[in-house]
């Protein structure tokens, strides 16, 4: 097989047809913009629209394109990478903001790196090149992300977490074509976000906008990220097909006309891991499936509807048939639990288009549908059970949004609401206060939330300032302490100036508010009673300072320059372990299913530093610098760094295309080393104790009290691509940790001796003797062969 695919990256011979892009010129109302340029940067090649908007330009090579759009009294735009495919057609469409000054007096300039007055700082646009030639990342856009300032990211390889700006993996939202969608990784942490591989299909996506800060008035519930993707459209001529096999997995992608006004798209994966898993010899065997479908349906010109969907489905199993079982499967074994979990999300978008703006409709249901057991030496009988959970939560939402302009003011207002339902069955062995604990309960929460927010935005000085003022305000009668929606309300306000044609200076402060995880709110003891509704739990609370400059030496060239603050309020503080939230390890399966107050304050604070640039036509660099510091008061009320404080993050990744469609791609990570709290092996060695989770327990009053070394990696990817003549071939070898970097972990411990024979203490009958599993660390050089067929 490796032979095989020496010899296929060899050149070779292939008639190859070519591809190209159609698409649509229009305004904000959706009306066509006749006679507008469209030209491929760094050519000559082009088209002009006509009356109708519509433009072709033919005969391209395969490949990633950017268009330069430019029509009189409109704002000239530079669109994000195009992929051309061969002996297809990529349809897209674009829009163009009316120009508001006099176009005698000032020369109208092309922009690459979009700023929108509502965020004109900590907004970053990922385009489809990023997405497919990044080293090291898969076509997984949750690990793109991290190349980006102020992410910062497990440095482990079965973790998929997102962390902006100091904040946690649950601070995050994410939406795609309008309709939020609760959850984008496989096996996520009910509660905290996170998981292991990324359920978005990067076939679908067109472009991302990432927003650390500043967030618009209509996204809600996020404290630290906003994340608002783009899919593509399906084919309006013919039936396409892409077939796909990554890293983990094998994809199915089918697009096309549905009828002369509608178009759909298609996508299915599944993952082999559980064959890899079992090959290396590891004792869990994950798999999972997911898809992802939309229809668009263009009405006219005035009307169309998006309908749009997303799913998952995720097992996890033991493999306890191994024989002879090692020191490290053992230890996984006696710990790991069983998981199952599947979820989904769908959606309909409607937008009605009129002289000065539109409106928009959104509906939309998702579900998370969770379970996790675990038995006392894998042996399931009722004496045996350690851990039986099952859970589910269902969301249905409607939103309606209008946005128009008049006289050069932008005005977007909207309202939304929501009926939530959690459901729970728990049963769960702890062990509290020097003593093992059951905690058994049946859990059923209805909830309704609403929200109404407007944003106004406008430019002044022949458009060198604009301004961005916005406000919006969340509640819930879940209880007297969510109910009364001014204690939520959560204004905004952004500024750019534009210092010479170069340079500029931002600046956006914001409040902003978050209800507590459905674990939390439906939290209830043996006696039946919802003890953080009595608790008085709240909205958390986050205020955000942020300012920034940045610096545009040419179209293609961007350096930015931000420091940013942000306080916590009305934090979860959990009352078993005595601890914030912030400083709960995060695992598989859920967390926030105590009780807990809203009495916990935080901090986080640093600055950023980003480069990107076009050299030498081919060359693509971006150079990410962070120092982030990320704090939480103890219960001693001295602050204390949160699990993902690294203070230190660098990033440098470069992409060059070279002749005979070579793409060599490289991604460079330094990250400062985490704080880790300590185990408590006095409480740990109780046999107990130990008994209820197999392995140790952390020493919560050493809040993380050590670091670990710093972590750095270096990944390569090398593509080759072949054009045939109705198809095109790409094959692709991608190797993470190329320098076998070792990264410290926590010690594995155990109760067992080199044999698997259980140590009892000789001098106290009821403790364990307890030892380190020896380890070298964590990581290894994993190379990954990938094949992309589009037909």
């Amino acid at each position: 097989m490796l032979k095989f695919i020496l010899i296929l990256l060899f050149p070779l011979s292939l008639w190859a047809q070519k591809g190209r892009i159609e698409g649509r010129i229009v305004q904000k109302n959706n009306e066509p913009i006749p006679f507008a340029n469209v030209v491929i940067i760094g050519t000559s090649i082009g088209a002009s629209s006509d009356f109708d908007g519509k433009f072709i330009i033919t005969a391209l090579e395969p490949g990633f394109y950017k268009l330069q759009i430019s029509s009189v009294g409109h704002k000239t735009l530079i669109t994000q990478d195009i992929q051309v495919i061969t002996n297809k057609t990529t349809y897209m469409d674009f829009t163009l903001e009316e120009q508001s000054y006099n176009l005698n007096q000032i020369e109208v300039t092309a922009e690459r790196f979009v700023k929108k007055e509502e965020s004109p700082v900590s907004m970053r646009s990922i385009g489809i090149s990023e997405i497919e030639n990044s080293a090291g990342a898969n076509r997984d856009i949750a690990r793109i992300i991290q190349n980006y300032p102020g992410v910062a990211a497990f440095p482990v390889a079965n973790r998929n977490d997102i962390i902006v700006r100091g904040g946690a993996t649950n601070e995050s939202r994410y939406f795609v074509d309008d309709v939020e969608i609760p959850y984008i990784n496989h096996f996520a942490t009910q509660g905290a976000s996170g998981g292991t591989n990324g359920i978005i299909n990067a076939d679908l996506i067109r472009d991302v906008n990432f927003y650390a800060g500043a967030f618009p008035a209509n996204k809600y519930n996020a404290l630290s990220g906003v994340f608002d993707f783009k899919t593509v459209d399906g084919n309006p001529d013919k039936t396409r097909y892409r077939a796909t096999i990554g890293a983990s997995e094998i994809s199915l992608t089918a697009d096309g006309p549905l009828t002369d006004k509608a178009t759909y798209i298609l996508s299915l994966r599944r993952s082999y891991l559980q064959f890899l898993f079992k090959a290396l010899g590891l004792p869990f065997l994950p798999t999972f499936n997911d898809y992802q479908t939309k229809v668009r349906y263009r009405i006219n010109n005035k009307n169309e509807i998006t309908f749009l969907s997303i799913g998952a489905l995720d097992q996890m199993k033991l493999d306890t048939k191994i024989k002879n079982p090692t020191e490290e499967q053992r230890y996984i074994l006696n710990f790991l639990p069983v998981f199952e979990q599947w979820n989904y999300a769908i959606g309909t978008v409607y937008k009605h288009y009129e002289e000065n703006g539109y409106s928009t409709l959104v509906i939309s249901r998702n579900m998370l549908n969770n379970s996790q057991y675990k038995y006392f030496n894998n042996t399931k009988t009722e004496a045996n059970k350690l851990i039986d959970y099952k859970s589910q939560e269902q969301e249905n939402k409607f939103r309606f949004e209008k946005y128009f302009i008049q006289n050069g003011l932008k005005i977007n207002a909207g309202i939304q609401g929501e009926y939530a339902t959690y459901d729970v069955n728990n049963y769960q062995k702890i062990f509290y206060s020097g003593q093992i604990d059951t905690l058994v309960f049946n859990s059923s929460l209805s909830l309704f939330k609403y929200g109404i927010y407007g944003q106004l935005s406008k430019n002044f000085l022949s458009e060198r300032l604009s301004l961005s003022i916005g406000v919006r305000t969340d509640a819930t009668p879940y209880s007297s302490s969510t109910h009364n929606p001014l204690k939520q309300l959560s204004p905004r306000v952004s500024a750019s100036y534009e210092l010479t044609e170069k340079w500029s200076i931002n600046a956006n402060w914001g409040n902003y508010y978050q209800l507590p995880s459905y674990t939390i709110l439906g939290y209830k003891d043996k006696n039946g009673i919802f003890v953080n509704k009595q608790n008085g739990i709240r909205y958390i609370q986050a205020n955000h300072y942020i300012l920034g400059f940045s610096f545009l030496p040419n179209k293609l060239t961007k350096h930015s320059l931000e420091g940013f603050y942000k306080e916590y309020k009305n934090y979860p503080f959990l009352l078993n372990d005595s601890i914030s939230l912030a400083f709960k390890p995060i695992d598989y399966g859920f967390v926030g299913n105590e009780p807990v107050t809203s009495t916990s304050v935080g901090r986080a604070y640093g600055i950023e530093y980003l480069l990107q640039t076009t050299l030498l036509k081919n060359l693509n660099l971006t150079l990410s610098y962070t120092f982030a510091v990320s704090e939480f008061k103890n219960k001693q009320q001295k602050y204390r760094p949160t699990s993902w404080d690294n203070r230190h993050i660098l990033n440098l990744t470069a992409n060059k295309k070279f002749s005979k469609n070579w793409n060599v791609a490289l991604k460079w990570r330094f990250a400062g080393g985490l704080p880790y709290t300590p185990y408590d092996l006095e409480r740990s060695s109780q046999i107990a104790a130990w008994d209820i989770q197999n392995r140790p327990y952390f020493d919560f009053d050493n809040i993380n009290g050590r670091r670990f070394k710093s972590f750095h990696q270096l990944d390569v990817r090398v593509e080759k691509r072949y054009t045939l003549k109705k198809t095109e071939l790409r094959l692709y070898l991608d190797v993470q940790n190329i320098y076998n970097f070792k990264s410290e972990e926590l010690p594995r411990i155990t109760n067992l001796d080199q044999n698997g024979n259980i140590m009892i203490d000789p001098n106290n009958s009821s403790r364990y003797l307890l030892r380190e599993v020896p380890s070298s660390g964590s990581g290894t050089i994993l190379p990954t062969i990938g094949i992309i067929f589009n037909f």
